[in-house]
């Protein structure tokens, strides 16, 4: 306990004093030096305003009111959100577990397959490190095209589909199976395709950290004692890439809480078939783009954002830099 009081002590004076410095130079900073800085940050700063700070305070505030598009909004206060922990019993039953539950596979194990193949293709050669790179990165990029073509007619509920035809060949089932209209395999169908898909650009940004670990490090720890590829990457690669794992962890995080397009495909419906597959991006679409209710859409947004955040500052505490 003294310990941990004596740290919280330190970090709000190290921060203090952080502070007190940047203050400091800024004030110590000419006219033309603090316009150059303005100048270059105004770019920034006016695509997170209009992107990110307006679309987000739009979206709260349409959350406090009853909108159906064609009329003026009208002012609900919290009704919304209300209605969303107390009535929706969709939302409750179905959509937070089946998103919870996507998003606590995909996510963690997305990310650590693009960590470790990030940290395998860095062991090649560079050509066929190329080469593999591409390949694993590409379904990120097709996957509309790869889940409308290969995975609707792998998972095909006729006889043609190819899944079917190889359990009816083995003689394991003598009737087709409805993969995709059915709730017992539909939402696995779909984490396995999240999956297979997941390796976009965090999986990049991940093979680029470990491509630029300084190669004296693993010589001192060869010094140090280490023995095996391993320890190298437990005590040097991941220490030495930490911005890359916390900008990776972030779109892993993001990825699986917004990526709720593969069911409704793989389905051909939204709702998914008795919702086995709906997740809250899904349920957000289902009233606001169909029933037209964009005040309660706009809430569930609120709620998705904020699942976002607290995750995304899970990550921070566990890759951010502490000092």
């Amino acid at each position: 306990m003294d310990r941990q009081m004596s740290y919280g002590k330190e970090r709000r004076v190290s921060l203090k004093t952080r502070y007190r410095r940047k203050v400091k130079q800024l004030k110590e900073m000419s006219f033309k030096d603090l316009m150059i800085t303005i100048l270059l940050l105004a770019p920034y700063a006016m695509l997170f305003v209009v992107f990110i700070a307006v679309p987000v305070a739009i979206a709260i505030f349409l959350s406090l009111t009853n909108f159906n598009v064609v009329e003026a909004p009208t002012w609900a206060g919290f009704t919304n959100y209300i209605t969303l922990l107390t009535q929706d019993e969709i939302f409750l039953k179905y959509v937070l577990p089946n998103t919870l539950e996507y998003a606590i596979i995909v996510g963690p194990i997305g990310y650590v397959l693009s960590f470790l193949l990030a940290w395998m293709l860095a062991q090649i050669q560079r050509i066929p490190r190329t080469i593999l790179a591409t390949i694993i990165y590409l379904p990120s990029m097709l996957g509309g095209v790869f889940i409308s073509i290969i995975w609707k007619t792998f998972f095909s509920g006729d006889e043609q589909g190819y899944l079917n035809a190889i359990l009816m060949q083995l003689d394991i089932i003598d009737v087709p199976i409805q993969f995709l209209q059915s709730p017992t395999y539909l939402l696995g169908i779909v984490i396995l395709v999240s999956l297979w898909s997941s390796m976009g650009v965090g999986f990049l940004a991940l093979l680029a950290g470990v491509l630029n670990v300084p190669q004296d490090q693993y010589e001192a720890g060869a010094i140090d004692g280490i023995k095996n590829r391993f320890q190298e990457m437990l005590y040097v690669t991941i220490p030495n890439m930490k911005p890359q794992m916390l900008f990776g962890a972030v779109m892993a995080i993001v990825a699986a809480f917004n990526n709720g397009g593969i069911g409704v495909t793989l389905a051909g419906v939204n709702p998914t078939p008795e919702y086995s597959a709906q997740l809250i991006i899904n349920h957000i679409e289902d009233y606001g783009y169909i029933r037209y209710e964009m005040g309660y859409a706009a809430a569930l947004a609120v709620v998705l954002l904020l699942l976002v955040w607290l995750m995304s500052k899970l990550a921070y505490a566990l890759f951010g830099d502490k000092d």
